[in-house]
């Protein structure tokens, strides 16, 4: 359950998992909310059914099995919701059955395993941390209320690098999936419209959230925060800005030399740089990038400017913004009163 609380498939309040630990061997879960139903649900069941049950069975049981492969999850009852209102969203029991057959990762998984984001380090909390509030680790009981929050900076920093490695590992995942029914080029322009797409929606969220203004400092702090561009243990992003003139390139990494597949670094390294535009508009949509030649070991290098024609969002970032995701905003923020410094 700890695991589920940290890992990115499970994002915290957009899909609000609560849970329960009876025993050793026994548990469950309930989705109070599921922001993944809302996007899909107003599709129809056929669409629910698809991720409800043709996804979240074999994602389910990986899960399960990454941290004992002799552990169930058996839902009490799931999507398409009867009533159509039925709250929680999902309710699963877990068991670990010390006679069952041990589950098997699947193939996919090992695959994925061999890619050099799978062993890529992030930097740790380590002893000089200082004099921060919050807990620096998840020892002891299982918090069914976890909140980021609960966390010091320097431990929060670290989490928030493994999620970030952890959506590197979705793409790559991603990506093997489509290929195997699609294709490997196929593949590859889904993972460029994936890559638009996400880039800018995620940028809007920085934005607001940061207060970004749109100038140069405000362009170059958006392009250090996102998060496609971390951890820079595996990707090799460099900001700066001069003149006015914010650039940005690229370095030799793992996320460039990545053996299992190509990643959203790999794709500005091979020339595809419309991520690059789709983030730079959520700031000032008159804003145009140019590739230039890379200096020193740089792989690739932009420069952004801000051209006088106003242009439209990227259909892409557009379709992106189906998700519910877009808008969600966190409400069970700041530190719990009844919380000393664990």
């Amino acid at each position: 359950f700890k695991g589920m609380q940290l890992d990115v498939g499970a994002p915290p309040e957009f899909l609000d998992f609560r849970y329960s630990v009876h025993d050793a061997n026994h548990g469950e879960f309930r989705l109070d909310h599921c922001g993944a139903l809302m996007d899909v649900e107003p599709m129809g069941d056929d669409f629910v059914m698809a991720m409800c049950h043709t996804i979240e069975d074999p994602t389910f049981e990986a899960t399960a099995c990454a941290s004992n492969p002799q552990a169930r999850m058996t839902p009490v009852h799931r999507p398409p919701r009867l009533p159509a209102d039925r709250h929680p969203h999902c309710h699963w029991t877990i068991t670990i059955d010390h006679d069952a057959e041990p589950l098997a990762l699947p193939a996919t998984a090992h695959h994925i395993a061999t890619s050099r984001a799978a062993s890529v380090v992030v930097n740790a909390v380590g002893t000089d941390a200082g004099d921060h509030w919050g807990r620096s680790d998840y020892a002891g009981d299982l918090d069914p209320d976890l909140r980021m929050e609960d966390f010091s900076s320097p431990t929060l920093s670290v989490i928030s690098q493994e999620a970030c490695v952890q959506g590197h590992l979705l793409v790559l995942s991603f990506q093997a999936a489509v290929a195997a029914r699609c294709g490997a080029d196929a593949a590859t322009d889904v993972c460029r419209r994936q890559f638009t797409g996400v880039a800018g929606l995620v940028a809007g969220r920085l934005v607001r959230a940061f207060d970004l203004q749109p100038d140069a400092q405000g362009l170059a702090r958006l392009l250090a925060l996102h998060p496609a561009f971390h951890p820079l243990s595996y990707v090799d992003w460099r900001v700066t800005v001069t003149d006015g003139v914010v650039r940005a390139a690229l370095g030799p990494c793992d996320a460039v030399a990545e053996t299992a597949g190509v990643t959203w670094p790999g794709l500005l390294a091979g020339g595809y740089f419309e991520p690059l535009v789709a983030i730079a508009r959520q700031l000032d949509d008159r804003h145009v990038v140019h590739a230039v030649p890379g200096v020193g070991d740089e792989l690739a290098a932009w420069e952004f400017t801000v051209g006088d024609e106003h242009h439209g969002e990227f259909a892409d970032v557009t379709l992106a913004r189906f998700s519910t995701g877009d808008a969600f905003v966190f409400t069970r923020v700041g530190r719990r009163p009844q919380q000393d410094n664990p």
